[in-house]
């Protein structure tokens, strides 16, 4: 068992990128999946500075895109691991993107990754324990621990719906879905 702890603050990475024409999709605004690999190269790297071993990323929980990125804006993003395990962290991360000539800074983006700890033959390892140093920490904890529970609801409720039920069928009703089962 491992006893050591880090704080948040081991685990804060930032990184800045200009938006370039190269990054952008068919309507012109920045490709939501470059952003995506943006954000698991700093979720990554927050994660493994953070346990002190390589990191891979078991699943994205959240991503809100909030408003779109332009070309020519300058694209910071904020990590740290929010929760922490046994082997795996929920690093959170924010995006922001800036105007550079008006200097207008706009909230982008927030997304949650959840990373496990690996060792040189890819087995999972213990991450150190977290240390909260102020209350806007043990919220982010707080809501990372509420959102596994969440998570852990949605898993337990798929377990148990039963999709050829009559009575689930005619539920459908009131959605924008037309049945055609043979």
């Amino acid at each position: 068992m491992i006893t050591d702890f880090k704080p948040v603050s081991s685990s804060k990475i930032s990184i800045s990128e200009l938006m370039l024409p190269s990054h952008t999709n068919f309507s012109g605004k920045i490709h939501g999946g470059y952003i995506l690999q943006l954000l698991d190269q700093i979720a990554f790297a927050s994660a493994s500075k953070f346990s002190g071993n390589y990191c891979v990323t078991a699943s994205v929980d959240t991503v809100n895109f909030l408003k779109p990125i332009e070309v020519g804006e300058l694209v910071t993003m904020k990590a740290s691991v929010n929760y922490v395990g046994r082997s795996s962290m929920v690093v959170g991360i924010r995006v922001e993107a800036e105007n550079i000539q008006s200097g207008a800074i706009k909230h982008c983006n927030s997304s949650y990754f959840t990373m496990v700890a690996k060792d040189k033959d890819g087995k999972s390892v213990p991450v150190p324990g977290l240390i909260l140093s102020n209350l806007d920490e043990v919220r982010r904890f707080r809501k990372a621990i509420k959102h596994i529970e969440l998570r852990k609801e949605v898993e337990e409720h798929e377990k148990v719906t039963n999709v050829s039920s009559i009575e689930d069928l005619a539920g459908l009703a009131k959605y924008n879905v037309l049945l055609e089962i043979s």
